[in-house]
């Protein structure tokens, strides 16, 4: 899952992906125009990978990963700019968008003043505005081959672009359109600013942490975005959490009032607006967490482990996280039942441990 990290300048993106990453990162008070990406990959938490390699005692363990990608932030009004951002947005599944709610003096906010609704709304703009552009030039494109070439568009597509180009010109995101499943397909190759999902990061001062000011901040967004989720946290404490020995961990957390550091928080919720489950597979040589979609069918997990599973499969042996730690071993498990043999359409579920019996 590859996850981009954005918002204005000095809205505190670079230290939040310091904190995910556990990079220590510089980050500057002054606009950057170029440079590269900062990318860092993070494996996902699953206290049920901890408790499978400790039964195994693999000589490998995997957990699901994460890619966490920071770049230059998004300035108002500036399409020249913002559309590095955007090319690389275009290959995310979910955009981190980290709002500024934090009074800091020393740190310039780019516009007069803090107002996180205010900065929240630029970005809609700012993807709409990107979008739109891709509209007028993918319709200009297909009207200068119909003049030179007397090649006729595709109808139906150029019937898509001018609805979206409808709703773009209203402001209207377009994940907030209802299209038809058929309208989404076709809409998948042309990678939409606007349609990828979305998670708001308000990020307040240590002291704002659990103020009501920041409930009603949350509260607002949520009313006025209901389709968002939306996440408080302190970049800053948290980045210095990151870097504290895993010992002194939990104890500055519980002192601190997190029940859980900020890359849990992301990755589940990221996982929760995409849709996403981990299935497992066990043995000697490796306890592995594979990600998928929900509903998901036993044959296209299989092929998520290797083609050639796919390719041969026969059935794929399951029982769920639960029944295994309950049972204590898979032999015990096999003696009371509890191992299910399941065919090419079974929808598999979050925390299966699946072995997929194949034939090529």
């Amino acid at each position: 899952m590859k996850v981009i990290i954005t918002g204005l300048t000095n809205s505190g993106k670079t230290t939040l992906f310091n904190a995910l990453t556990g990079q220590n990162l510089e980050t500057t008070l002054y606009p950057t125009t170029s440079g590269d990406p900062n990318l860092g990959v993070v494996r996902v938490p699953d206290p049920r990978v901890d408790r499978l390699s400790g039964i195994f005692m693999p000589k490998k363990t995997t957990y699901a990963a994460i890619e966490y990608a920071d770049f230059l932030g998004i300035t108002k009004g500036d399409m020249k700019q913002n559309r590095k951002v955007f090319d690389l947005m275009k290959d995310a599944d979910t955009i981190v968008h980290v709002v500024r709610a934090f009074q800091d003096e020393s740190v310039v906010h780019p516009l007069s003043g803090i107002d996180p609704l205010r900065d929240f709304g630029i970005l809609g703009l700012e993807l709409i505005f990107g979008d739109l552009e891709f509209v007028e030039k993918r319709l200009e494109r297909m009207d200068e081959a119909i003049k030179k070439r007397g090649k006729k568009p595709d109808e139906s597509e150029k019937k898509l672009l001018l609805k979206c180009r409808d709703f773009l010109l209203k402001e209207v995101l377009l994940r907030d359109v209802d299209f038809s499943d058929e309208d989404l397909k076709a809409m998948k190759p042309l990678q939409f600013l606007s349609t990828v999902p979305e998670v708001v990061v308000l990020n307040v001062g240590e002291k704002d942490l659990h103020s009501e000011q920041t409930r009603e901040l949350q509260s607002s967004l949520r009313d006025r975005y209901p389709k968002l989720p939306v996440l408080a946290l302190c970049s800053k404490l948290e980045m210095e959490i990151a870097q504290l020995p895993s010992d002194e961990k939990k104890p500055f957390l519980e002192e601190l009032g997190i029940d859980d550091p900020a890359s849990n928080k992301l990755i589940n919720t990221c996982y929760g607006i995409l849709g996403l489950i981990s299935f497992l597979t066990v043995g000697e040589d490796e306890v592995r967490a594979w990600t998928i979609k929900k509903s998901t069918s036993a044959l296209h997990a299989a092929g998520k482990v290797h083609s050639d599973i796919e390719r041969g499969f026969i059935r794929a042996e399951v029982i769920s996280f639960e029944d295994f730690i309950a049972a204590g071993s898979m032999h015990a498990a096999r003696e009371k039942g509890l191992l299910r043999l399941e065919g090419k359409t079974y929808e598999v579920r979050d925390g299966d441990i699946i072995n997929f019996r194949f034939n090529v």
